[in-house]
């Protein structure tokens, strides 16, 4: 599923999202595999379903949902060096952690049962909005791995309770603009990343003045902006799950 729009941040809108690709059944592997391409960002989002759960999780008949990300060495201009064996640097843990949280919210997991659906996000390519990305593509694979959880007779009914998306948004010289990829990423005097579901409910919101500090009316004007730019979003992801 591919949405219309310029390719370049010189031709695009400050309202304007980043043209959206996602591709399902990248793998042949995983439950659910999909590429999701922003602009120039792109990352492989793969959820794996399991019949079982973390040991604190037993006996409680509830399931599980938890994330992995890192980017890989050619994502980046210079490399970006392999983390060292079972360990993830500071920003990719906070990174997997907020994925795994957006994508819990909207799980019931008396309903998943005691089965844990790892996701893992790999960045291919990094041009800015990474976690975003993540989130947005491991919402669909998420999708994808219940299903095949309900043709397996795993699962009796879809745990799955809401949509969700994610995007980032910025003031460039007091400017709102939504879905910074890195070239309007590092003119940011102030950058935000928002989740929220198909029922309008934040689940994250981070809020950083990078360069400066931001009142509350701009506060307004980037979740209003954040909230458009969702809206397409999850518009998107429900035209892709229905591609199959």
């Amino acid at each position: 599923m591919t949405n219309k729009g310029n390719t370049t941040t010189a031709k695009r809108r400050p309202s304007q999202l980043r043209p959206i690709k996602i591709t399902r059944g990248f793998t042949d592997t995983a439950a659910g595999s999909v590429l999701i391409e922003m602009g120039r960002t792109r990352v492989l989002c793969t959820a794996s379903f399991e019949d079982w759960v973390p040991k604190w999780r037993q006996d409680s008949g509830l399931g599980w949902v938890t994330a992995e990300y890192s980017m890989l060495p050619g994502s980046t201009n210079p490399r970006k060096p392999r983390p060292r064996s079972g360990h993830t640097d500071g920003r990719g843990t906070e990174i997997q952690r907020i994925v795994g949280r957006v994508l819990r919210s909207v799980v019931d997991f008396e309903k998943l049962g005691p089965n844990t659906i790892n996701l893992d996000c790999d960045v291919l390519q990094a041009d800015g909005g990474t976690r975003t990305a993540a989130i947005n593509g491991s919402y669909v694979a998420l999708v994808d791995a219940v299903r095949y959880g309900m043709k397996q007779d795993l699962v009796k009914e879809n745990p799955i309770t809401a949509a969700v998306a994610a995007v980032s948004t910025g003031l460039i010289k007091g400017k709102a603009v939504l879905d910074l990829d890195y070239q309007w990423d590092s003119q940011a005097q102030v950058d935000m990343n928002v989740a929220m579901t198909e029922k309008g409910e934040y689940v994250e919101i981070q809020g950083t003045g990078e360069q400066g500090t931001f009142s509350g009316e701009q506060l307004e004007k980037l979740l209003k902006l954040a909230q458009k730019g969702i809206k397409e979003i999850l518009v998107i992801q429900k035209k892709s799950l229905k591609l199959k």
